[in-house]
């Protein structure tokens, strides 16, 4: 998510990040019992207090969502209406929940080298992830694209709350600065406090193909009968998408069979 500094910050230690007022930072890993996140400017990444940034308000960012609750709140409605997530079974990444009509769809994001995509093209923030979907189908099997929720009670009955306390409610330079007096989490302890707070929901990592599969489409992933496929996406019930033979594609869940270890 994006954030805009309120004040200027000079890091005093290797692993955190200096930014100036006004610049916009991109958080890339968050805990809500935090002092510090970790964010990123111009591609590179260290630790910044949270009582420097402000997040951008987005309408579509619900937080810590279950699929199940997201399904709930966009069932019926119109085609396209979608929310982004924190994810269930992969905590610090996010999931976009996307209404088809009659039935809704999840798509994981993937990401890597500060960059977001869900099918083969990447995007530097999910801010601009979500604004190329709007305007191109997000959709393999028919053509979707994003498009803001209406306003409605059913929609708005659980607003998405910003993780991080606000910074206009500290007036005095001593509370500003008080960010320096909280130790940062170390990683081991942080990664452990996520998986105990969030279930894990066991997801496949590979699969064997059932049949040859040689489609036209570049965009689809080619393999042959016995092949083991890298799973790299299987949130949608449509089209997974996977790695084999050194090449990246998306291609029909019937014709693999998942790998469980």
């Amino acid at each position: 998510m994006e954030a805009v500094a309120l004040f200027s910050f000079s890091a005093s230690e290797g692993d955190e990040l200096s930014f100036q007022k006004g610049d916009i930072v991109k958080v890339v890993e968050m805990e809500e019992d935090s002092y510090w996140v970790i964010a990123e400017i111009q591609g590179k990444r260290g630790f910044v207090p949270v009582n420097y940034i402000s997040l951008l308000p987005h309408p579509w960012f619900a937080g810590a969502v279950s699929r199940l609750e997201a399904e709930q709140r966009l069932r019926w409605q119109v085609t396209g209406v979608f929310l982004v997530r924190e994810s269930e079974s992969a905590p610090g990444e996010f999931s976009f929940s996307v209404s088809y009509g009659d039935r809704v769809e999840h798509f994981r994001v993937l990401e890597g080298g500060g960059q977001y995509c869900i099918w083969d093209k990447a995007f530097c923030s999910l801010n601009r992830l979500v604004d190329f979907y709007r305007t191109h189908s997000i959709a393999v099997e028919k053509v979707v694209c994003l498009r803001d929720a209406p306003s409605s009670p059913h929609l708005q009955s659980h607003p998405a709350r910003n993780p991080y306390p606000s910074p206009h409610r500290h007036s005095s330079q001593e509370s500003l600065c008080s960010a320096h007096l909280h130790p940062r989490p170390c990683h081991p302890e942080r990664d452990s406090s996520l998986n105990l707070q969030k279930p894990f929901l066991e997801m496949p990592h590979l699969a064997n193909a059932l049949c040859d599969y040689t489609p036209g489409q570049t965009t689809h992933l080619h393999f042959l009968r016995g092949d083991v496929i890298e799973l790299l996406d299987c949130s949608s019930s449509l089209s997974w998408k996977g790695r084999c033979r050194g090449r990246v594609g998306i291609f029909p869940p019937k014709c693999v069979h998942p790998l469980y270890h």
